[in-house]
């Protein structure tokens, strides 16, 4: 029988329809628009699909309408430039004849140069010595309603929160700016490094939005805004496996006129710096 990782990777496998056309679909879920980071995971593959040399180092996104989920997503990639270490492309993403997505995507050639990091946090558990995200919601699930369920559902990446007294939906009042989850693809994946890329760039929107709640007292299931993903940005700096765990340290640094600014830094477990990321998104808030 599938599982929830092997849909994932069916939907990251875009069907090629013309030269530099590409058609993907989304999963049959109960979501009123396309989640961001699989728009951004197939945009991602479809600029890779098209670059012989290389491997993508950074992505500059912007999420700019709504994706339908009931009718497949076009991804039209434009050959901006194929350079002896640097390839860039740009691909929309279409629906409905309008562009829902705009990402431009780098590429870069290995070489040898300087090399510094700052260090992974300190004190945080191992992945394996923390619950489930299953485990961790179980106890609250009448509290949860119908995101109980959801929330109940195999999926394709496993999460670990690091602070796990209170589900992130029912922690009460501000919160510090800051959360950090360990991540990983919920089975083995192809050695295929464009793959991994695309994988953690579907997990990187799972939950930075969610950080730019916490100073707020928000939560997914207060009911009190609305939000969505406005931009999204990733720097690729080393390979990586996205069927280990990696730590996605994240914080929000500003929330400002209806916008909330958050960032992560994804470390491997032995501590190498290997991804970093920058999302601002929209946070309307009906009442306080």
């Amino acid at each position: 029988m599938p599982t929830p990782l092997d849909h994932l990777l069916e939907l990251l496998d875009l069907e090629q329809i013309e030269e530099d056309f590409f058609r993907g679909l989304s999963p049959q879920e109960e979501r009123q628009q396309v989640f961001g980071g699989q728009v951004a995971g197939q945009a991602l593959v479809a600029a890779g699909r098209t670059v012989a040399r290389g491997r993508v180092h950074s992505l500059h996104a912007y999420f700019l309408r709504p994706g339908d989920v009931e009718i497949p997503i076009l991804y039209e990639v434009d050959r901006i430039r194929d350079g002896r270490s640097f390839t860039t492309r740009r691909v929309v993403a279409i629906q409905h004849g309008k562009v829902i997505f705009n990402l431009s995507a780098s590429f870069h050639v290995d070489e040898p140069g300087v090399e510094h990091q700052v260090e992974i946090p300190a004190g945080v558990p191992a992945a394996d010595t923390l619950p489930t995200l299953d485990e961790l919601m179980a106890p609250h699930r009448d509290r949860l309603g119908r995101f109980g369920e959801w929330y109940a559902r195999p999926r394709p990446i496993e999460m670990r929160y690091v602070e796990p007294d209170v589900p992130p939906p029912l922690r009460e009042g501000p919160q510090p700016p800051r959360q950090r989850v360990w991540i990983r693809a919920g089975g083995r994946l192809p050695d295929d490094p464009l793959v991994h890329a695309c994988v953690v760039a579907y997990a990187s929107d799972m939950t930075l939005l969610d950080t730019g709640l916490l100073p707020h007292g928000l939560t997914w299931i207060d009911g009190r805004w609305m939000g969505a993903s406005l931009d999204h940005a990733m720097w690729f700096h080393r390979d990586f496996r996205a069927d280990e765990w990696l730590l996605y340290d994240q914080d929000t640094p500003i929330s400002s006129g209806a916008r909330a600014f958050a960032r992560g830094s994804i470390f491997t477990a032995d501590g190498r710096l290997v991804v970093s990321v920058a999302q601002e998104g929209l946070l309307r808030v009906q009442s306080l």
